[in-house]
């Protein structure tokens, strides 16, 4: 199914319609109130790239960015993103992806997809850094691979080389 299509006509008195925007094209689907967010990417628009890790919010495998913030998605209800703009990693410039993959920052992809768009988040707003480390931002997502220096080390290079400063506090530990 394209994501500029609606899906669930005939659905249930109990569904809401939403529209929203999906990696920059328009969606909208009958969802049920319990439905996640997680599961209308993974399962009803077929966009498997947002994974579930623990269903509880505590992994981030399941980050995207929504309204430009990172969420966990399994704990968003689908029916709150009415209006709002949703961006997965599916919407992720492949090329930086392959500098992500190339610097140790990804291995075996169970945290990818959170890892990955956080990451992003952070390398688009390097203000963020006069606050916080780049070990705080990326604090929301759990990786048993990499140990964390290669992900906060690969932030830092992405930064470096689009030529945006780390700020202050981006080497705290």
């Amino acid at each position: 199914m394209s994501q500029g299509k609606t899906a669930g006509q005939g659905a249930a008195a109990k569904e809401l319609r939403i529209s929203f925007t999906l990696n920059g094209e328009p969606a909208t689907l009958e969802v049920s109130p319990s439905e996640r967010l997680l599961d209308i990417l993974r399962y009803r628009l077929g966009l498997p790239g947002t994974k579930e890790g623990c269903a509880e919010g505590e992994c981030g495998a399941c980050t995207v960015l929504l309204d430009g913030l990172p969420v966990d998605s399994c704990l968003v209800p689908a029916y709150q993103v009415r209006g709002r703009r949703v961006e997965t990693i599916e919407a992720l410039d492949p090329a930086d992806m392959a500098h992500y993959h190339a610097r140790g920052m990804t291995q075996c992809g169970a945290c990818t997809p959170g890892v990955v768009v956080t990451a992003t988040w952070i390398v688009r707003h390097p203000e963020l850094l006069e606050t916080h480390s780049i070990r705080e931002l990326m604090a929301g997502n759990l990786c048993r691979c990499t140990g964390y220096d290669g992900i906060i080390e690969g932030v830092e290079d992405e930064l470096k080389e689009r030529g945006r400063a780390a700020g202050p506090g981006a080497h705290r530990s």
